[in-house]
């Protein structure tokens, strides 16, 4: 397994100083940013382009690449794919099939994106939503030759998401019901163990059963602050008790987890998504949390 980030935790800097900055301290692989470069989402840790997919270069990227010594494990855009106006819904869509354009001509094998949800919506009204929208993107995927790698994210994070929550694709028995309706090869997951820990989901178990569907893995940890559980309980909105923290920070179990993929036969990237709020603000700190990270997770990989 190789070790990578995600670049949204740069949105100050070019894809080379990230790239450069990766090289020089062992990373071996960057998962980057595609958001519309125009007009990006204001949402926290979105909206950032690192590459824009409508004045690609491909031939100055891999160069860019390879210069350093990097791979690409994904291209990613995470914008709510079934959001409930439909021109900001097919905007979303456009774009995505963009991104998936984008890396075929770039020769990068996966795409990571939401599902997206209408939160005031049911289950069974948001899967019919998703029987509509999604069959269509993922055979575009296949045409181009792109696995599509779906981010288990609940985005249920602030009151403006709940109750529902923007994205589907949160639990297995959820995920079972999405590829029985797209059972198609190149449809899967961009897994995330840090959303299971506060939904006090079995990750290592999920593993196990979703494991051939397991396209990407994004390594981010969760810790449960005790005191915001008690006063609010598992019902509140926002973070009152669910912290996103950089791996080794949180209650993640990194070698059970590793040792997990390494079981089912994952052999490709582990990428570092940074969303811990006490390593922001300043350059600096997000990289010092980047090093937290790589120094959890390096002695795991190989």
């Amino acid at each position: 397994m190789k070790l990578g980030l995600l670049t949204a935790a740069f949105p100050s800097l070019t894809l080379e100083q990230v790239a450069q900055w990766a090289h020089d301290n062992g990373f071996e692989a960057l998962e980057i940013a595609c958001w519309p470069s125009a007009a990006g989402e204001g949402r926290r840790y979105a909206g950032v382009a690192h590459i824009d997919v409508d004045r690609l270069e491909p031939k100055r990227v891999r160069d860019l690449m390879r210069r350093y010594n990097l791979e690409i494990s994904s291209l990613a855009y995470y914008p709510n794919n079934l959001d409930p106006d439909s021109a900001t819904r097919q905007a979303a869509n456009d774009h995505l099939r963009g991104v998936i354009e984008a890396a075929e001509r770039l020769e990068v094998e996966t795409v990571g994106t939401f599902v997206g949800r209408d939160q005031n919506r049911s289950l069974a009204d948001n899967l019919e939503d998703f029987k509509k929208v999604w069959p269509p993107i993922i055979k575009f995927a296949a045409q181009h030759k792109v696995k599509v790698a779906i981010e288990n994210c609940p985005m249920i994070f602030s009151s403006d998401e709940w109750p529902g929550g923007r994205n589907l694709a949160y639990s297995p028995a959820i995920w079972r019901q999405m590829f029985e309706l797209i059972p198609d090869e190149n449809f899967g997951l961009n897994f995330d163990p840090s959303h299971l820990v506060w939904q006090f989901i079995d990750y290592t178990r999920a593993v196990r059963e979703f494991g051939p569907r397991i396209f990407h893995v994004h390594a981010k940890d969760m810790e449960i602050d005790r005191d915001g559980l008690y006063e609010n309980g598992v019902m509140s909105a926002g973070l009152g008790w669910q912290v996103p923290r950089l791996p080794g920070l949180g209650e993640v179990r990194w070698d059970r987890f590793i040792s997990t993929l390494y079981a089912i036969g994952y052999d490709w990237v582990v990428s570092i998504e940074h969303e811990d709020r006490k390593f922001e603000g300043e350059l600096e700190l997000v990289q010092r949390g980047f090093l937290v990270a790589r120094n959890t997770l390096r002695p795991l990989l190989v």
